[in-house]
């Protein structure tokens, strides 16, 4: 995993001061104060960056970029990298060689604004490491956890009971058609026959209009013509109403012509 792991550069800041501090006497902290800030005793090209998990300040030349320290850090804030108590542009970085010797230097920036770039920059990467580190804790403990069988067992069955859904035996529901007037009308049902409406019964006019002549028994002695004089009688009956509606207009002509004229009245005006 480690030659799988590649080199990223975090911050590069072209001017930075190196400067050799006295060892610290007490717990209070560095003061930059106490350096020799005017003479720093070395001056250089700055540039962070990091491999895996482990950040790097590495202090190399501004022209060739020659490597003059480096110092590996793996926690911040920590040993490794230490604000000074008087400043904000002034550092204290532990640096090492390959032979495992350490030794403390102090570095500072001429522009607050690269300071606050080259702590920033070391505040991500960390962060960075922590989520990291939370995440493959939490992947580990949900290894080590009891997986949870949700098969289903030889034989074992489910059943599920849905409303909304009809059964098969219902069947779908038939449409209706529309007719005339906005009623529906249903369709006659599947193998049937369609009724056929009932003849009306003959009217009363009709019937009494029709005359069905009796039936003729041949053992009768009565002759044809007894028969004719007996079917022409109810038609001569049939003519008397005529007659006597004929009669109505004549009462109506009579009753008028039976009214006396009325004399003229005379139009005198009579005078008061």
């Amino acid at each position: 995993a480690a030659e799988l792991e590649y080199e990223s550069v975090l911050c590069v800041k072209p001017d930075v001061n190196v400067y050799r501090i006295p060892p610290r006497t007490s717990n209070r902290g560095y003061r930059a104060s106490d350096w020799k800030l005017d003479h720093p005793d070395w001056t250089g090209r700055l540039r962070v960056t990091s491999k895996g998990k482990t950040a790097y300040i590495k202090l190399e030349d501004k022209v060739s970029g020659e490597l003059f320290a480096q110092a590996p850090i793996d926690q911040y804030p920590g040993i490794a990298v230490e604000t000074v108590a008087d400043s904000s542009r002034y550092f204290v970085i532990r640096i090492q060689d390959g032979t495992g010797r350490s030794a403390f230097i102090g570095i500072g920036f001429t522009d607050r604004g690269d300071a606050f770039d080259f702590n920033v920059s070391l505040q991500d990467h960390f962060k960075w490491v922590k989520q990291e580190t939370e995440i493959s804790k939490e992947s580990q403990e949900a290894d080590t956890r009891p997986k949870l069988d949700l098969g289903f067992k030889e034989g074992q069955t489910i059943k599920l009971n849905i409303g909304n859904m009809t059964s098969k035996k219902a069947g779908a529901a038939k449409p209706r058609v529309s007719g005339s007037g906005g009623l529906s009308l249903l369709p006659p049902p599947p193998g049937g026959k369609t009724a056929v409406p009932p003849i009306p019964p003959p009217s009363s006019t009709a019937i009494a209009n029709h005359v069905t002549p009796p039936p003729v028994q041949k053992s009768s002695n009565a002759s044809s013509a007894d028969i004719l004089l007996d079917l022409d009688a109810p038609a001569a009956a049939s003519k008397a109403p005529v007659s006597a509606t004929t009669d109505l207009w004549g009462d109506f002509s009579t009753a008028s012509s039976a009214v006396p004229n009325q004399a003229p009245q005379q139009s005198n005006w009579v005078q008061f």
